[in-house]
């Protein structure tokens, strides 16, 4: 026998012994983690969870307590979930306990609308967790997350309305946005090195906003109240949830707001998330507060990517920030109703449910806060269309609730 033939012999014998193994017992696929695969596999070597010594028990014995959550985190985790998830870490050290601990940190009230219950360390969690990540997007904005790009549509000519609500009843509206900035972990995660980058990009792409929209930029720590009066910004403290997932760490450092002069336009930063622009009009000119921010948030990009810092961007997703509450758009399109009848209608929740809007008290009474339900699948565009027609219709339902009339015949058919 030559001296190749054993080595021929056992190739052979281990390429058949390897074919047999994996008829018997194929290899795991996971249908949310399919189009990933190829990334998921980039990451596998070298696994950062190796470099940790966390003293932990099997998934079983680590699996939490749900009995009582009310988050879709909770309603959407099993045990199997949880122990495909278990072992996995991202670049920057998020295990799949940092996302869930919101939830299980608020198990949220049965009686009250249900939390996503959960929160991204870094972007890379969206992929590494996708099948769990996935699931929560689609439960939440009732939309399938699929391989096709969310469509994107700024351009603010497109809405119909939005400067015509009335008065009687539409008291104010804000129109918010928020953004992440790619290769820095999000605010539950970020170093203090990390956010005082995050910090420093701000100065500089603000500075060139400031050219054509003049305004200043004001850190937290040096804000007094009768500044935060002036610019008619609303300061407290960081919420109890803040502080427990870990968002309002070394509070107030490296949190700033910047505000336009005209009082157009306010940028917070290192809040909740590394950038949210709002606008805000007592007038409830909603089209110029979406134009607002349509204009100021394209330059705002503009500017990052020179910066080489652009906004983060994922190809099933479109924008995403530490909440999966605000993937797709990261829009809010929010306006403040005087409503006395409607809210005490049997058909009140049928309702919302087809406009696809929500609808909560505010401090006053008879004044509800209106906005949108989701914030993934719609362009922007569309997004506050939705509201825009929504309100115009709650108060239509209103007005002939206060005559004494019924409203089944404007009630919208389901969506």
């Amino acid at each position: 026998m030559s001296s190749s033939q054993p080595t021929t012999i056992l190739r052979s014998f281990v390429c058949h012994h390897t074919d047999d193994m994996w008829k018997v017992k194929p290899p795991l696929v996971f249908p949310k983690e399919g189009r990933y695969r190829p990334i998921l596999e980039s990451l596998a070597p070298p696994d950062p969870m190796s470099q940790f010594n966390l003293r932990r028990g099997s998934p079983e014995e680590e699996f939490p307590d749900l009995a009582r959550n009310h988050t879709w985190m909770g309603q959407i985790l099993t045990p199997a979930l949880y122990n495909r998830q278990f072992n996995r870490c991202t670049e920057s050290g998020v295990i799949f306990d940092d996302v869930i601990r919101p939830g299980l940190e608020e198990p949220g009230e049965f009686s009250g609308p249900m939390t996503v219950g959960c929160i991204a360390g870094d972007a890379q969690s969206y992929i590494l967790f996708c099948d769990f990540f996935d699931r929560v997007i689609e439960a939440f904005h009732g939309q399938k997350v699929s391989v096709q790009t969310p469509e994107s549509d700024f351009n603010y000519d497109n809405l119909k309305g939005g400067d015509d609500l009335d008065r009687s009843y539409a008291v104010r509206c804000e129109v918010s946005v928020v953004r992440g900035i790619e290769e820095f972990c999000f605010p539950t995660h970020c170093s203090r090195g990390e956010r005082r980058q995050l910090l420093t990009l701000a100065r500089k792409a603000l500075q060139r906003l400031q050219d054509e929209l003049p305004g200043h930029l004001l850190l937290l720590e040096e804000l007094n109240q009768e500044q935060q009066r002036e610019l008619n910004l609303d300061l407290d403290l960081p919420s109890s949830s803040q502080l427990r997932t870990g968002v309002a760490r070394d509070w107030p450092d490296s949190r700033a707001v910047w505000a336009s002069k005209d009082g157009s336009l306010v940028v917070w930063i290192n809040m909740e998330d590394h950038l949210r622009l709002v606008s805000t009009r007592d007038d409830t000119n909603i089209a110029e507060a979406f134009k607002c921010i349509c204009i100021n948030l394209q330059k705002l990009e503009e500017y990052y990517k020179a910066l080489r810092h652009p906004f983060i961007w994922k190809q099933q997703l479109g924008w995403v920030t530490s909440s999966p509450a605000d993937v797709g758009t990261g829009l809010r399109i929010t306006v403040h109703v005087k409503l006395q009848h409607f809210p005490k209608h049997k058909r009140l929740q049928d309702v919302l449910k087809r406009l696809r809007i929500r609808m909560d008290p505010t401090e006053s009474p008879a004044l509800y806060c209106v906005s949108n339900m989701a914030t993934f699948g719609p362009s922007e565009v569309e997004l506050t269309q939705v509201v825009v027609d929504g309100v115009k219709l709650l108060i239509a339902m209103e007005k002939r609730l206060e005559g004494g009339r019924d409203i089944d015949d404007i009630v919208p058919a389901q969506k």
